[in-house]
């Protein structure tokens, strides 16, 4: 991986590396098991900066490079997705929309609370009615002096319950399809109030909370346990003009180009989910004996490591280079896409793989790779499910083979 990453970007991966295995390997298991948001974890990972790998240092992030970043999640998903996604889908989904989008204004006001980690951010867009068929909002945004009233709900929304700024969509033409969905800025307060002040991180005293946006109940999901995801309620909450983010009609094209750098994310995480596993089976079958030979000495599970570890390689590159592509301002969709495709279901093939080499005690909770394996099948799904992404892929393929039509 020399052609992408360089001292720094090895310093930074070694330096998540050691807070992941003092911090959260020891807890990882539990909090998976009781389904709890990590928040001390989360403070330090705020005061390393991690909060805010990508975001400029004049709105109090690290201002280091979109491969920085995906590195962080890369590896932070070695030892548990749930923290991999609580930095991803902060950063990526909550902070870049208001940075890529907003005016100065807007910047000033909400990105420094994010990328210093003062409060946590989250992205509305999925809805009962529309998840792969993103166009087909039902929220409303009715204009009204002075701003919009929205109604609706977003459901499946990270950091919804535990999170205070959000970028949703709701739709002001609906004479216009897609084109007439906008984009805004809300806030809530988090889902404790008191227990963000006694641990000082989570909830912003000076933020101006809009009355009607609330959290509905905690998902019980089957992976991603210790990541909060809820329902987010609009019910005729008054959104003031200077939250809306963005020219009006444009909010999908806005957030479909932000899922493009989400879906890099998720490719580093499931490249991270893969990596993990492959790991710890290794280790396993070193240890483990059968019929008198370790078990890694079966050529059956040489190869099958040996495959895996192949299309990890496969994986990095096609992570990497779209990130290279997107730091470098080229257009990366397709690359986006491939990545997100390839690594997701490279990281649930990964981990049936490696459950089953490592035989009844992959099936225990006593190793990580069975939380790994249900870590891994929402990597499929969210931001895109694989046959989004195949769509995605096939109509790039037709555009450049046909650019005339």
């Amino acid at each position: 991986m020399d052609r992408y990453l360089n001292d720094d970007h090895r310093k930074l991966q070694n330096r998540v590396r050691d807070f992941a295995q003092e911090a959260i390997v020891p807890v990882a298991r539990d909090l998976d098991e009781r389904a709890e948001f990590p928040w001390e974890n989360v403070k330090a990972m705020a005061e390393m900066g991690l909060l805010g790998v990508p975001i400029p240092e004049e709105y109090g992030g690290m201002g280091l490079d979109p491969l920085s970043y995906l590195l962080v999640v890369q590896e932070l998903a070695k030892y548990d997705a749930s923290h991999a996604i609580t930095v991803s889908a902060h950063t990526t989904l909550g902070t870049t929309p208001i940075l890529n989008f907003g005016t100065e204004e807007q910047k000033r006001r909400w990105i420094p609370l994010l990328a210093e980690g003062e409060v946590l951010g989250g992205f509305g867009l999925t809805e009962p009615g529309s998840g792969s068929d993103s166009g087909a909002s039902r929220t409303r945004a009715v204009r009204e002096d002075g701003g919009w009233r929205l109604d609706g709900s977003k459901i499946f929304i990270t950091h919804a319950g535990v999170g205070e700024i959000f970028t949703v969509t709701a739709v002001t033409h609906p004479e216009d399809g897609s084109k007439g969905i906008t984009s805004f800025v809300v806030t809530k307060p988090t889902e404790d109030v008191d227990a963000a002040r006694a641990r000082g991180l989570g909830h912003c005293e000076d933020l101006t909370f809009i009355n009607g946006v609330r959290a509905g109940k905690k998902e019980d999901k089957m992976g991603w346990r210790a990541s909060d995801t809820r329902e987010l309620l609009l019910e005729g909450a008054f959104v003031p003009d200077e939250n809306r983010l963005g020219e009006e009609g444009i909010g999908f094209i806005n957030f479909m180009k932000t899922l493009d750098s989400g879906r890099i994310g998720i490719a580093a995480l499931s490249l991270g989910i893969a990596e993990g596993a492959v790991d710890t089976a290794l280790r396993y079958t070193n240890q483990r004996k059968q019929f008198g030979r370790k078990v890694y000495d079966f050529q059956a599970v040489q190869f099958r490591l040996a495959d895996l570890a192949t299309e990890i390689q496969a994986a990095k590159h096609l992570t990497y280079h779209a990130a290279w592509l997107m730091a470098d301002d080229r257009p990366f969709s397709k690359e986006a896409a491939m990545a997100k495709l390839f690594a997701s279901e490279l990281s649930m093939k990964a981990t049936i793989e490696c459950v089953q080499l490592m035989g009844g005690a992959g099936y225990t909770d006593e190793y990580p790779v069975e939380r790994m394996l249900r870590d891994a099948k929402v990597c499929e799904i969210g931001e895109g499910t694989s046959e989004i992404q195949r769509l995605v892929i096939a109509r790039h393929l037709a555009r450049e083979a046909f650019p005339e039509a």
